[in-house]
């Protein structure tokens, strides 16, 4: 839902020195013969055993045409997009389907990697879809992926500490540093680390403000005053009361625990934090609570970042059609519900958002949708990991932050990541 430096054109010349490569390649290939096609799904580790089941539903409902084999890429989104990187820049046959987080489809659609979906495979992969959700799969108004499930942040707090959750970020500061005059527990938990996680929360706060971080074109940067606005909220809140010792060094996970401490009173994540308070800690759990992410004021809603991740069928694989079918099957309804349900992670479907298996399970179901439907989607753009980079550098640490002058620097920067200029920080 964070990752490498390079260019795609620096990919190309380092894969094209591994020849020993190829080799590696050959066993993951379609297999041969009458027995069923084998098709080399890459995607995201799961320990929940959804994705395993989602292969091996997909695989029987096919009727021995084809079965899928779930390969695991590397636990971070770096690892991921490297080892994805190094297959595709070498056309490895033998990867077929391909859980790509949602900033790398314009990336590996410029470099010819993936496949278009188009006619009745476009028609089912689009229906019923999330429009957010299909703008992540997009690049130059043509679709290279089907959504598989989808992401999104909201405010979750505790209603012992927080009997009214703010509704900007300017009046949470403010209720934190009440908190902390009276000696309650009173942080606000984000992901402040020099990471992804620090460019989404930019990228949300500078939509939120109206603006955008790239021109419609993405050919150079935008920013302007909305990303004044928003350097100057991380700023003021790693100054503040609010913030947690550990907020430059803090991704996610450390945000979960932080709040499941109880040293916390907000915490800004994805939904995953709900069934890990639940089962880490009970007695909070009965006052952990849900609202919309705080606005950059009061009267205009929030326009969170995108998360998720888009199925794409690769380029070079000696099966697409059988690709296609299998990846519709994968992102199908049965298999998003229990995505949802075993892995936490919000479908990409809309009408699952009424389904009461889903709803009994997460009950702040109308507010994800609420949040998706007004969604913003990160910079599109075949150099994204550079501009990705860029910000997460400039950013870090906020403390350090001076609005002005760092939006600048951050301008000049992002120039350079676009054109590939310059070293990657």
């Amino acid at each position: 839902m964070p990752r490498g430096p390079n260019l795609r054109s620096r990919w190309l010349t380092a894969v094209a020195a591994l020849p020993v490569l190829a080799s590696v390649l050959v066993g993951c290939g379609s297999s041969g013969g009458s027995g069923p096609v084998a098709l080399n799904w890459y995607n995201f580790p799961d320990d929940s055993g959804a994705l395993q089941e989602a292969a091996d539903r997909c695989g029987q409902a096919s009727g021995g045409r084809y079965v899928i084999h779930y390969n695991k890429l590397p636990r971070t989104a770096d690892g991921q997009r490297q080892q994805l990187v190094r297959r595709l820049a070498a056309h490895d046959a033998g990867v077929d389907i391909i859980g790509l987080d949602v900033t790398w489809p314009a990336e590996f659609a410029e470099a010819g990697w993936i496949r278009e979906w188009t006619g009745p495979v476009k028609e089912q992969a689009t229906a019923d879809t999330l429009a957010a959700a299909v703008q992540t799969a997009t690049w130059k108004d043509k679709l290279y992926g089907a959504p598989y499930n989808s992401n999104t942040q909201l405010l979750w707090y505790r209603d012992d500490l927080v009997p009214t959750p703010p509704r900007s970020w300017a009046e949470m500061l403010a209720q934190a540093d009440a908190l902390a005059k009276a000696g309650k527990p009173h942080y606000v938990e984000i992901q402040g680390a020099q990471y992804e996680g620090l460019t989404v929360w930019f990228n949300t706060l500078v939509t939120s403000a109206g603006g955008t971080i790239l021109t419609p074109d993405a050919q150079a940067p935008s920013l302007g005053p909305p990303a004044v606005v928003a350097a100057g909220i991380m700023r003021d809140t790693a100054r503040s009361a609010a913030a947690d010792p550990s907020l430059p060094n803090q991704m996610e996970d450390q945000n979960r625990l932080a709040m499941e401490s109880g040293t916390a009173a907000f915490e800004l994540n994805y939904p995953f934090v709900y069934p890990s308070m639940k089962a880490n800690q009970p007695e909070l759990f009965q006052h952990f609570k849900w609202a919309p992410y705080p606005g950059v004021t009061a009267d205009r809603p929030a326009t969170v970042t995108i998360g998720g991740i888009d199925l794409a069928v690769g380029a070079y694989g000696k099966h697409p059609d059988l690709a296609f079918e299998a990846t519709l099957c994968l992102r199908d309804r049965e298999n998003q519900l229990a995505n949802a349900l075993k892995g936490g992670l919000p479908p990409s479907l809309r009408s699952l958002y009424q389904a009461a298996e889903l709803t009994e399970s997460y009950p702040f179901a109308a507010d994800v949708l609420a949040a998706l439907d007004t969604a913003s989607v990160r910079p599109q753009t075949p150099a994204y990991q550079n501009v990705s980079i860029a910000i997460s550098h400039t950013l870090s640490p906020p403390a350090a932050i001076k609005p002005e002058s760092t939006v600048a620097d951050l301008r000049g920067q992002i120039e350079d990541a676009l054109g590939s200029k310059g070293l990657i920080p």
